[in-house]
């Protein structure tokens, strides 16, 4: 799962800062601005959180972050290479996304709370993704908000070829439906968050919105 990333920021906000509201957080912050391609799947389900960069941090609570996702010289913003598997057929799959998106964030929510830089010590700060809002989520009941909102894959495997499925944005615009290509565009603009926490993307608005 490749995103490119692009002005990944962190910021030290007093109040705390509410997502919700769709502004940019204002306050110390620090920014990593290169254009950076990550595989998101890179040492498997249970490996740790990909580790973007190590820079310099004023310490104290980060409890905001802002990121952009943007086409990079491959040409995409999102690629997503895999297997799908049921009642015994294996499709492989290659989706290419070029859509732009720009999250911004509140405090990561979680089992442990993050963005905390003490004095000579190192703190950090993690920006989740959450594909289960647009393929929706197995073990959740099906008629689950979000089994209900989600596209599936179904719809995808109707355009394999051959027994695969190579597309891209152009080709999902062509092959899906009307209301398949806006699930699937709603959905994925919902992708940002920090672990459970919602974001806010620029042409989406809120994700706790569309799914909790």
């Amino acid at each position: 799962v490749m995103v490119n990333l692009q002005a990944v920021s962190a910021y030290q906000t007093d109040p705390p800062f509410d997502a919700a509201t769709g502004v940019m957080p204002e306050g110390e912050a620090v920014t990593i601005a290169d254009v950076m391609m990550v595989d998101l799947a890179a040492g498997g389900a249970d490996a740790e959180p990909i580790l973007l960069e190590t820079v310099e941090a004023t310490a104290g609570q980060y409890n905001a972050v802002s990121w952009e996702m943007v086409n990079g010289d491959e040409g995409y913003t999102l690629h997503m290479i895999g297997t799908a598997e049921k009642d015994g057929t294996t499709i492989p799959f290659d989706i290419q996304i070029d859509e732009v998106y720009q999250y911004v964030c509140g405090e990561f929510v979680g089992d442990e709370r993050k963005g905390f830089v003490d004095p000579d010590a190192t703190g950090d700060v993690e920006l989740t993704f959450h594909f289960d809002h647009v393929f929706g989520d197995a073990d959740s009941p099906m008629d689950d908000a979000l089994n209900l909102g989600a596209l599936g894959f179904d719809p995808l495997a109707a355009l394999a070829e051959n027994g695969e499925l190579k597309v891209t944005q152009a080709d999902l615009v062509a092959g899906l439906s009307d209301a398949e290509f806006a699930t699937l565009m709603d959905t994925l603009g919902t992708l940002g968050h920090v672990g459970e926490g919602h974001c806010f993307e620029a042409e989406n608005g809120y994700t706790g919105h569309k799914s909790e």
